[in-house]
């Protein structure tokens, strides 16, 4: 009998067979690394348009244009006859019943093992099609089996397939994964035409979005590349600062740092948007702007390094952008900082960092001379009607970060010349690496203090994400630095 793919002990029972866990619960420590690579190579192949962009960027030639579904990016592996998926954050879902229509799949047809990557999406009665956050809340914990059984699975590509990384034309792939899957019930190819030229994915996109609100189309080909086409979306943010050109376009604008605003007051730091404004634009609104300027706590940089100017929070405008996006390619959140506006000192001071999104090819639409700053007018639901965004319903500033767990403290003590020097190795855990990926799980800080040195304190930090690399770091450190005549203290003692 086959090993178990998964930790047992590591998957918490939702429902009847359905469990979840973490990444940690795969025993293969290739897997998610795996999903997290092929994640990041897809999107960095798929370029994103609008529809007014297909005459532009889009080659006349043959396509597979794929019906966009609006779930949760994961890949299931099938190995030794077990199976379970994996999304890039690591979370695992096993036992589903989409997951045992694969399984019976893949054994008929002698497949011995794959990773496949689609869509985990919900089917929902009626018009309203799914979005990502109806799959998040039965996945999470669904309400009853049908609840459950309302989750599919529609397969786009084939990562490997018995134990050979899959390195073909789209058009083979397709094929496979026609005929592995097309019979499925809960488990099927994702709805996907082949077509020739521009004018006949415009033709999709106008019946499959226009008419149907899909949330976009996947336009594949292996001459032409790879596109996916949504509508754009439209926004209000708030201006929060702005950087001048350079060179011959000095004296024009050259971008704005936006932002929203969070249901507890707060402001958070969402884009900047270069694109969408005219010369005459640029010229003016730069000498407006020049007038706001006030102090901040926080700063941050354009794509040429150079540093926002941050305003008061007076101006509202409207955007466009072709995508909105809550994670980064490992699954993870992208953390946006937190600001405070302080009316009586006119300066913004820093809260923290909390998830947000990322906004795709932003452009600059008008100023909404109609709108101000408030909660209302540049209201986050804006986005979080879009995407799911962790974290968005807590005030800001009264969230606690969790406290850090000291693992382990040595002092050595050694006199020469009759000063006492100190060497002191401290390694704690942060538990604040869900937090954002500012925050390492594991830190080890080194302090070396020698009176008689021209500098007498010197420091050296480590971090890791390891907790056995962190011993490792820790050890090497002690190993460099405490030779002969160095002594331990017991831990009561001051030093």
């Amino acid at each position: 009998m086959s090993e178990p793919l998964l930790e047992p002990g590591l998957i918490g029972i939702k429902l009847g067979t359905y469990g979840v866990g973490a990444g940690t619960a795969i025993k293969d420590p290739r897997i998610v690394p795996t999903v997290q690579n092929y994640k990041r190579q897809i999107a960095s192949r798929m370029f994103p348009l609008g529809r007014h962009d297909i005459d532009r960027k889009v080659a006349d030639a043959e396509y597979y244009v794929s019906r966009k579904i609006d779930g949760e990016f994961t890949v299931c592996v099938f190995q030794d006859g077990q199976i379970y998926s994996v999304n890039p954050g690591g979370t695992v879902r096993v036992g589903m019943p989409w997951q045992k229509e694969a399984l019976e799949i893949l054994k008929a047809a002698n497949v011995d093992s794959a990773l496949f990557a689609g869509e985990l999406h919900k089917e929902i009665d009626g018009d309203r099609r799914c979005r990502v956050h109806d799959v998040i809340s039965s996945a999470r914990q669904p309400k009853s089996e049908q609840d459950l059984q309302s989750l599919h699975f529609a397969v786009f590509d084939l990562i490997a397939i018995n134990g050979e990384t899959v390195d073909q034309p789209y058009a083979e792939t397709w094929t496979k994964i026609e005929e592995l899957f097309s019979g499925g019930s809960k488990i099927q190819p994702v709805e996907t035409v082949k077509v020739k030229g521009r004018k006949a994915v415009k033709m999709k996109f106008d019946e499959w979005v226009d008419k149907e609100k899909a949330e976009g189309i996947v336009v594949r080909s292996d001459v032409a590349g790879n596109f996916k086409i949504k509508p754009l979306h439209t926004l209000d943010a708030l201006v929060l600062g702005f950087t001048e050109s350079t060179d011959d376009r000095e004296g024009m604008l050259h971008d704005l740092l936006l932002g929203i605003v969070r249901e507890d007051g707060a402001v958070q730091v969402m884009c900047r948007v270069g694109g969408g404004f005219s010369d005459d634009d640029r010229r003016g609104m730069l000498s407006d702007l020049k007038d706001m300027v006030v102090e901040s706590e926080y700063a941050e940089v354009n794509s040429d390094h150079v540093a926002y100017q941050m305003v008061r929070p007076e101006w509202v405008i409207e955007i466009t952008c072709l995508d909105i996006i809550s994670q980064n390619t490992r699954g993870g959140p992208i953390n946006r900082m937190v600001l405070n506006w302080n009316h009586e000192t006119d300066a913004y001071e820093v809260v923290r960092r909390l998830p947000l999104v990322s906004i795709i090819s932003p452009q600059f639409v008008r100023i909404r001379e109609d709108k101000k700053f408030n909660k209302d007018d540049v209201r986050i639901a804006q986005i979080t009607n879009v995407v799911p965004v962790q974290k968005v319903d807590v005030n800001a500033t009264e969230l606690k970060l969790s406290t850090s767990s000291v693992l382990k403290r040595e002092v050595y003590t050694k006199t020469l010349k009759g000063k006492l020097m100190v060497r002191k190795f401290l390694m704690w855990k942060t538990n604040k690496e869900n937090e954002g990926s500012e925050y390492p799980a594991y830190v080890v800080h080194y302090t070396d203090y020698s009176p008689g040195r021209k500098v007498p304190l010197d420091r050296e930090v480590r971090i890791s994400n390891s907790e056995q690399q962190i011993n490792d770091l820790f050890e090497q450190l002690k190993k460099d630095n405490i030779k002969k005549g160095w002594a331990i203290q017991e831990p009561d003692a001051k030093a």
